[in-house]
């Protein structure tokens, strides 16, 4: 709303003729030769563009228009317009674009704005509007701080300067950006968490907004997630089973504790859960630790576009917070999500098998099929899909009970064995030939270091022959090359060297991880879909009833064979049956 014109300023309009009084005593505005310029108090603040808080501070801008204004009698204010908080990089500010309807209603006639970056910051586009559309729509335009008055442009020098201020402007803005991008970068790379929200199970540290902390009240919900789906359960029947109980969704539960977070992509004024946003979950690797950042990035900083960078540029910060989920939970659930899964109809559940049969001949699937005898009792095998489909492999066919049964039996007799290779990896860490063997890497060690340090002795002495002017110039760059080349091999052969002796000394520490993995299963009761999925990989069917079970850890399974034969000592009763 316009303000009051006060006495003084009254007086002031009068005395310089844009007010008169007629011949029955009342003052009108002399609109033959004067004008009276409705001028529209124009504020913006942004420290995405450098901007300082206390010296920028919207309200010392309007204080110094206001005193402008004031000051002279041919203005009066119109309206003020704020941006606080927003970029002067483009002109999509709900302020100036209040500010711009207001000119195409007339309803103001002048613009007055502490400094040109006040009113944007983008070099082209700040030229167009002072350039083009200010003057189309007869607009004056006031910028203080930089002396500029759009109505008394008399000399060219205008022409140069404010493009150039302009131009700085932009610069200034372009320069901010790349500050600002590099050390979100750095803060990216050392595992600083520097997102607005929190994810879903997780909340910002009170002590130290860059690190997250677990969530308790959420943390069950995305272990509930997983489990059910290394269960057998599909996304959507996860979903469903989350929606019935009553757990909020993620855009719920931002809005539940108080986040002012929107998204362009709910279209339900309770948002819930589907199976797109529990896949969602089932992918992400921060509920194992890992911080993965940088994923999307703008071309620069005029256009707001977001592109997704190749992942070779993410930021992956592994152990960067504690994790919800076991990293070996979460490996299998990727597995899972990859295989063929499909859920009958009526069911929440894949079948116990699903995703675990393949081919031994053309590799595909194996399928399940059920029929019913004429007594009433349902059977149930499996058949190649590739067979199902165009009779182009063999069936393959087995029947579900003795494809379970032989299951059953591999698992406990691939258990006994990794007890056994166990127990002998435990009595080898104290055989004297692996003792033998560390004392012998070690030896080898020392004489490779102090060959190195002779090397580096001669180079030395080398650069002190060349100074004496024993050696000629010619000899020295021989030498040095020479030396370098016997430095480079005996680094790579020190290299080799410390890798063997971490290899025999923590031999029997990495053979425990993936042993103690199967250890837990020692004392199993029952054969379930859980247990299934994670001791096995595949399993293979061939024809006639022939199965090959791959067991997960397969690779270390037969290293440690291949270890434990290579041991001497070991009576030969004593070593697993291979």
């Amino acid at each position: 709303m316009p303000r009051t014109i006060g006495m003084d300023k009254l007086v002031r309009a009068v005395l310089a003729g844009f007010l008169i009084i007629n011949q029955s005593g009342v003052l009108v505005m002399d609109i033959d030769d004067k004008k009276i310029w409705k001028a529209a108090i124009y504020v913006r603040l942004s420290r995405d563009d450098g901007d300082k808080a206390e010296s920028e501070s919207v309200k010392n801008q309007k204080d110094l228009i206001r005193s402008y204004i004031n000051g002279r009698p041919d203005m009066i204010e119109a309206g003020v317009y704020e941006d606080d908080g927003f970029s002067g990089v483009n002109m999509d500010r709900p302020g100036f674009q209040r500010m711009m309807a207001d000119i195409r209603d007339n309803k103001i006639n002048a613009v007055v704005v502490k400094d040109l970056s006040r009113l944007g910051r983008n070099y082209i586009e700040t030229g167009k509007l002072l350039e083009s559309l200010f003057p189309f729509m007869r607009v004056r335009c006031v910028a203080i701080t930089d002396n500029y008055d759009s109505a008394k442009q008399n000399n060219q020098s205008d022409s140069l300067i404010i493009p150039f201020k302009n131009l700085i402007n932009d610069a200034f803005l372009a320069d901010t950006s790349r500050k600002v991008r590099s050390q979100l970068d750095i803060k990216r790379k050392k595992g600083d968490y520097i997102g607005s929200f929190s994810n879903y199970g997780y909340k910002k540290d009170p002590l130290n907004h860059n690190k997250l902390v677990i969530d308790e009240a959420i943390a069950p919900v995305i272990q509930d997630i997983f489990r059910w789906k290394i269960e057998g359960m599909s996304q959507d029947a996860i979903a469903k089973r989350l929606n019935a109980s009553g757990s909020p969704a993620p855009l719920e539960y931002k809005k539940l504790i108080g986040c002012k977070y929107s998204t362009p992509f709910t279209s339900k004024e309770r948002s819930v859960w589907t199976a797109v946003t529990v896949g969602r979950i089932l992918k992400n690797s921060l509920y194992i630790g890992t911080l993965t950042q940088g994923v999307m990035t703008t071309p620069n900083y005029k256009v707001k576009s977001r592109l997704k960078k190749p992942p070779e540029e993410w930021a992956s910060v592994p152990q960067a917070h504690e994790g919800i989920i076991s990293r070996e939970d979460f490996s299998l659930v990727e597995s899972l999500m990859k295989r063929d899964t499909r859920i009958a109809p009526g069911r929440d559940k894949v079948y116990m098998l699903s995703g675990l049969l393949y081919c031994g001949d053309c590799g595909q699937n194996l399928v399940r099929k059920s029929v019913t005898a004429a007594n009433g009792i349902k059977y149930c095998y499996h058949i190649c899909s590739t067979h199902k489909k165009n009779k182009e492999c063999a069936s393959h066919r087995i029947s579900e009970p003795a494809l379970l049964n032989a299951v059953c039996a591999s698992i406990e007799q691939h258990l006994r064995l990794c007890v056994s290779i166990e127990d002998i990896l435990r009595r080898a860490e104290n055989m004297p030939a692996k003792q033998l063997d560390i004392r012998r890497v070690r030896q080898q060690i020392e004489n490779k270091r102090a060959e190195i340090s002779k090397i580096a002795a001669r180079n030395m002495k080398m650069y002190n022959d060349l100074n004496d002017g024993l050696i000629s110039r010619e000899d020295f760059i021989e030498f040095k090359a020479s030396y370098a080349r016997q430095r480079e091999s005996a680094e790579s052969a020190l290299t080799l060297l410390m890798k063997e002796l971490e290899g025999i000394s923590t031999h029997g520490d990495s053979q425990s991880q993936w042993i103690q993995h199967f250890r837990k299963y020692h004392e199993i009761k029952e054969l379930t879909r859980p247990v299934l999925v994670d001791l096995i990989d595949q399993i293979v069917v061939y024809e006639h009833g022939k199965i090959e079970i791959i067991f997960r850890f397969q690779d270390e399974f037969n290293d440690a064979q291949n270890y434990i034969e290579s041991l001497p000592g070991i009576a030969a009763f004593e070593r697993p049956a291979i």
